[in-house]
C-alpha cells in the first residue's frame, strides 16, 4: 500500500515536470521556484520596506523563489543582500540593482496574473554591474539569473526600472553613432566605481593597458593598478617605468580622482592619435595606483599595515625610475629627504646627494601648474611662493619612514610628494578645474623619466649583468642594473663621469656630456671583464645577496587576508575568517547563509 502511494506521488511529480515551463529546470520546477508567465495568482499588496519604490503595488505569494510569506522574505539572505547592496557596492548600480532584485522577491501581479521581470533589463544590468561585484570578490547572485527568473518581452514582462526612465532623454548609440572622444565624468568615485572604471578603461585599450592587483588592504580590498605600455604586463629592455600613487591617506581623495581621470585620458587620447600621448606610452611603462588606502581610514596595527607592505614589495619588484605620490592639504612639491639629518631638528634642510636632480624634477611639475607657478602669496600654498612652490621635505617638517625616503634609499627610484590643493576632499564642481590645473604637470613629469642616461651592462660574452653598480662622480648615490642588465640614471645636463662595476668584474669608467635640452636619455652601455677574486676575503659571498636573503618583504604575501582572525571559545580559528570582508553583513543568519555569493563555492 505504501509503495502504491509513493508511486502515485512520483507520477504526479513527473506529470508536473513534463508539463512545466520550458524555461524552468526540472529541479527548480520540483521546488516550485518557477511559474509560467501566464500563471494565475491572487494579487495582494506588497509591503517590503526596501522594495516600496517599485513601479507597482501588487504582488503575490509564493514569490519566484517559492518564499511563502513576507516574514520568510525579510529574514532571507536574498532580502538582506538587497538591503545592504548600496553600501557594499558604494552606490554603484543602485537603485537599479535593488529594484531588479525586488522584482524577483515581490514580482508584479495584475488582475490576478503574474508578470515576471524583463530578461533584457537583467542582462543589461549584469553587463554593467558585474565588474562592481568582481571588485569586492562577490559572485553574481543566483536569484538574478537572467535566464532562470526573467522572461522576454514577447512573453509579456514587467520593467522594474520604468520609474527611473521617466523624464529621461534617450541618447542611444543609434541616435548618436559611436565616435572616438575623450569623455571624462568629473565625479567622486567609490571603491567599486573606481575598479569598474579602471577595468572598463583597460578593456577599451586592451592592446596598451591592463589592470592588476599588488595586494590587499586590511579589509581585504584589492589594491588595483592600471598599467599603460606597448607590452602591458612585461618589462621591456631599456623602457623606463614610472608610477603615480594616490589616496595614501583616507581623507585625501584628490589624488585618487586625478589618477582615474589620467587613466581615461591616456587611453582615449592614444586611440585618438594624440602624438604626444602615443610617444609617452610607446617609450614608457606607466603604473597608476589611484588608491593605496581603499578602506578609507587608517587602522591601528602592531606592525606596518598590509597596504604599506604591499606597496614596498611592489616598489622593489619593478625597476621604477620616477614616481609621484599625490596628496592633499597644501599646494607644494616636496622632495627628499623627509627625515631631518639631525634628529632633534624638525625643520632642517636635509638634501640628498641628488639635490639638483630633485630640484629639476620639482620645477618641471611647478612650471606647468598655473597656480603653483603663480608668485602671489595670497592663495593656497602662498606661503611657499617665495621658494617657487618647492621645498625639501625635512625643511618643511621632519618625519621618519616616508615613502620618498624609502624609495630613494632602497630602490633606484626618485619620488616626489605632490601636495595638490588645500582641500583634501574637494567638491565635485571643483574636480574639473583641479584636473585642468594638474594634467599638464602630470604628463610633463612622466616625460622627465627620459632625462639622464640609460644603458645595458654586459660581460665580454654579451651576457647581461644584473645588480651591477652605476656610480656618478661627485654624487654619492649609486643605482643598480635590473634583471636584464639595463639601467636608468636621472641626471641634470652637463659633463659627468660615470662608472659601472660588479662583483667579480672589472670597473669601467666613461665621461659623458648631456645637452641642456634633452628629449631622450643618452645611451651609455658598459662591457665588463671578469677578474680573479679568489684571493679576496669576500670571495664566497656577494654582499648584495646578504640583504636579499634576510629581507622580510620576500616572505610577505600581499594578497593574503590581513583582518583580525575570529576564534571560538577554545581559541581555535573559525572558518569564517577565510570569508570575504562583506561576509559579516550576513552574521545574523544562523543558517541558510549566502554561500552562493562566494566565488570559490
Amino acid at each position: 500500500m505504501l509503495l502504491l502511494h509513493l508511486l502515485g506521488g512520483l507520477c504526479i511529480l513527473t506529470k508536473e515536470l513534463v508539463h512545466g515551463s520550458p524555461n524552468c529546470p526540472p529541479g527548480d520546477q520540483a521546488l516550485g521556484r518557477c511559474r509560467p508567465s501566464d500563471s494565475k495568482a491572487t494579487c495582494i499588496d506588497h509591503s517590503l520596506g526596501y522594495c516600496d519604490d517599485l513601479p507597482y503595488t501588487k504582488s503575490f505569494f509564493p514569490n519566484l523563489l517559492n518564499q511563502q510569506s513576507r516574514g520568510e522574505i525579510e529574514f532571507s539572505a536574498e532580502y538582506i543582500l538587497l538591503s545592504v547592496i548600496d553600501n557594499l557596492l558604494q552606490g554603484e548600480c543602485n537603485p537599479d540593482l535593488r529594484l531588479l532584485g525586488c522584482s524577483v522577491l515581490a514580482p508584479r501581479c495584475e488582475k490576478n496574473k503574474v508578470m515576471k521581470p524583463c530578461r533584457k533589463v537583467c542582462e543589461t544590468l549584469k553587463k554593467n554591474c558585474l565588474p562592481a561585484f568582481d571588485a569586492i570578490d562577490m559572485a553574481w547572485p543566483y536569484f538574478l539569473d537572467c535566464d532562470r527568473f526573467f522572461v522576454s518581452e514577447e512573453e509579456g514582462c514587467n520593467d522594474p526600472l520604468e520609474k527611473l526612465r521617466v523624464n529621461v532623454e534617450i541618447t542611444s548609440e543609434e541616435v548618436f553613432p559611436a565616435m572616438p572622444s575623450t569623455f571624462i565624468q568629473f565625479t567622486h568615485h567609490s571603491y567599486a566605481q573606481m575598479v569598474s572604471t579602471l577595468k572598463k578603461t583597460a578593456a577599451k585599450c586592451s592592446h596598451i593597458s591592463k589592470t592588476y592587483s599588488i595586494g590587499r588592504s586590511f579589509e581585504g580590498k584589492d589594491l588595483f593598478v592600471i598599467e599603460f605600455s606597448t607590452n602591458p604586463g612585461k618589462h621591456e629592455l631599456l623602457k623606463p617605468e614610472v608610477r603615480y600613487i594616490g589616496n595614501m591617506h583616507g581623507n585625501e581623495v584628490v589624488g585618487k580622482e586625478l589618477l582615474i581621470y589620467l587613466a581615461q585620458y591616456l587611453c582615449s587620447e592614444y586611440l585618438l592619435g594624440n602624438e604626444r600621448i602615443q610617444k609617452i606610452i610607446n617609450t614608457t611603462r606607466i603604473h597608476l595606483l589611484p588608491s593605496m588606502n581603499p578602506d578609507g581610514y587608517d587602522l591601528a596595527a602592531e606592525e606596518i599595515a598590509p597596504e604599506t607592505k604591499s606597496v614596498m614589495k611592489w616598489m622593489r619588484a619593478i625597476p621604477f625610475v620616477l614616481s609621484g605620490s599625490l596628496h592633499g592639504g597644501d599646494l607644494v612639491v616636496s622632495y627628499p629627504f623627509d627625515f631631518s639629518r639631525h634628529p632633534l631638528e624638525e625643520k632642517m634642510f636635509s638634501p640628498t646627494p641628488d639635490e639638483k636632480v630633485f630640484q629639476m624634477l620639482s620645477k618641471t611639475y611647478v612650471a606647468s601648474h598655473p597656480i603653483m607657478s603663480d608668485k602671489s602669496e595670497n592663495r593656497c600654498g602662498g606661503n611657499f611662493a617665495k621658494k617657487g612652490s618647492i621645498i625639501n621635505g625635512a625643511e618643511w617638517y621632519s618625519f621618519s619612514g616616508g615613502m620618498s625616503d624609502f624609495s630613494y634609499l632602497h630602490t633606484n627610484c626618485f619620488e616626489l610628494t605632490l601636495e595638490l590643493g588645500c582641500e583634501k576632499f574637494p567638491t565635485e564642481d571643483e574636480l574639473y578645474s583641479t584636473w585642468q590645473d594638474n594634467k599638464e604637470s602630470l604628463l610633463s613629469l612622466i616625460e622627465m623619466v627620459h632625462r639622464g642616461i640609460k644603458g645595458v651592462v654586459k660581460d665580454e660574452h654579451g651576457n647581461p649583468i644584473k645588480k651591477a653598480r652605476i656610480s656618478v662622480k661627485g654624487i654619492r648615490h649609486d643605482i643598480t642594473t635590473g634583471e636584464d642588465g639595463d639601467y636608468w640614471r636621472l641626471l641634470i645636463p652637463g659633463v659627468h663621469v660615470v662608472a659601472a662595476e660588479a662583483f667579480g668584474y672589472s670597473k669601467v669608467t666613461k665621461k659623458i656630456t648631456l645637452p641642456a635640452k634633452m628629449t631622450k636619455a643618452g645611451r651609455v652601455d658598459f662591457v665588463l671583464q671578469r677578474v680573479d677574486v679568489k684571493s679576496r676575503k669576500f670571495d664566497r659571498i656577494n654582499p648584495e645577496e646578504i640583504y636579499e636573503r634576510f629581507d622580510p618583504l620576500d616572505h610577505f604575501d600581499p594578497h593574503a587576508q590581513h583582518g583580525p582572525r575570529q576564534t571560538n571559545e577554545e581559541g581555535e580559528p573559525l572558518e569564517e575568517s577565510e570569508k570575504p570582508w562583506w561576509w559579516s553583513y550576513f552574521s545574523s543568519l544562523d543558517r541558510n547563509k549566502p554561500i552562493w555569493l562566494l566565488k570559490n563555492n
